[in-house]
């Protein structure tokens, strides 16, 4: 790569998402020393909708919520590349924007995040904060699971796949709407909300720093250097890891994704030094999956693809017309596309 210009680097403004692009910055730096890279801030659509919720549900929302500004300015050539959550990525780009490549894939499950009963006051509302009928605030013991949840628990999530796994293994299950950044989620739980729980990813818990330490409390992660900037989680929440046996993970989750303008040759010379080849595998099946069964339809829609030796093992699930439709194949590794396009097929959803 030689050129005169700072390579741009595109972001929202939110935690996540710039751990996630100075995570690129440092990988593009090793990768290519000898160029300025520079990281730039887009504010997106999603991230002026604060009070709106985006579960999917509402089918007058716009598509690309969190990903519009940053293809505008690829488009523009403002920017070279933008990073993004691949979950948040529709599978139709627009025309002349690709992905160019995928970092390796963090944690793919979910947490269950929930308040100590153990620790003072963490499940005892204020009285300032207490209105008529407003249920009691609790807290659980370590170790709580789906499973283990009290009849009726209310757990907090805006996610429709979430709750409809939830509600399928526990139909007494309560779910609630709640909005914010994991952050914001966190004090919500740990202060303000009634709800019992609520559901994280792994992937993005882990790139702020976040740990599960021993008896489930979650704190900040012990291995970090001094400045690292992360922001301590508030006191008395504890977490569980779900399998994905238990939820399955959306599509793309746990990967960050490199898109870019297809005729930038300095941006696919990038992704090419970036990609990791698995991971990349692995999320155009589930990505060839969610395209063909309607990538902005409204159901409940699951997707795992590991590789395995020199196969790709795909695993989905599908929540239509109030069944489960769930699944499972595998192909050679290259044919990660059409064995996406095919699981849909064999379950009826293509």
């Amino acid at each position: 790569m030689n050129r005169k210009t700072p390579f741009v680097i595109a972001t929202r403004g939110s935690a996540l998402a710039l751990a996630q692009a100075h995570a690129t910055l440092a990988d593009a730096r090793a990768a290519f020393p000898g160029v300025e890279f520079e990281v730039r801030i887009f504010k997106t659509t999603g991230d002026k909708m604060q009070a709106a919720s985006l579960s999917g549900a509402d089918p007058t929302l716009p598509k690309g919520l969190f990903t519009k500004e940053l293809e505008t300015a690829l488009l523009s050539g403002e920017a070279d590349i933008a990073v993004h959550s691949l979950k948040d990525l529709p599978t139709e780009l627009p025309q002349g924007l690709v992905l160019g490549a995928t970092a390796p894939r963090a944690d793919v499950r979910d947490v269950l995040v929930y308040r100590d009963a153990g620790v003072p006051g963490s499940a005892a509302p204020k009285d300032s904060e207490w209105s008529p009928g407003q249920r009691a605030r609790r807290g659980f013991a370590p170790g709580l699971s789906i499973a283990k949840l009290p009849k009726a628990a209310e757990i907090a999530t805006s996610s429709t796949r979430r709750a409809a796994f939830l509600q399928g293994s526990r139909p007494d299950v309560i779910v609630t709407a709640i909005r914010g950044n994991v952050g914001t989620r966190l004090r919500k739980l740990a202060s303000e909300s009634t709800a019992d729980a609520t559901i994280l990813a792994a992937a993005g818990m882990v790139r702020l720093g976040l740990f599960i330490a021993p008896k489930s409390r979650l704190t900040l992660d012990p291995r970090l250097v001094s400045g690292h900037g992360h922001e301590a989680p508030p006191e008395g929440l504890l977490a569980t890891v779900l399998e994905p046996e238990e939820v399955l993970p959306a599509v793309g989750q746990g990967a960050i994704g490199l898109e870019i303008r297809g005729d930038n040759a300095d941006a696919r010379e990038l992704c090419a030094a970036l990609n990791h080849a698995n991971t990349f595998h692995a999320v155009t099946a589930e990505r060839a999956f969610l395209r063909a069964v309607g990538g902005g339809c409204n159901s409940p829609i699951a997707a795992y693809a590991r590789v395995v030796g020199h196969r790709l093992h795909l695993r989905a699930a599908m929540l239509k017309d109030g069944r489960w439709h769930r699944g499972e194949s595998t192909r050679v590794v290259r044919e990660a596309e059409p064995l996406g396009v095919q699981l849909a097929k064999d379950l009826g959803l293509a």
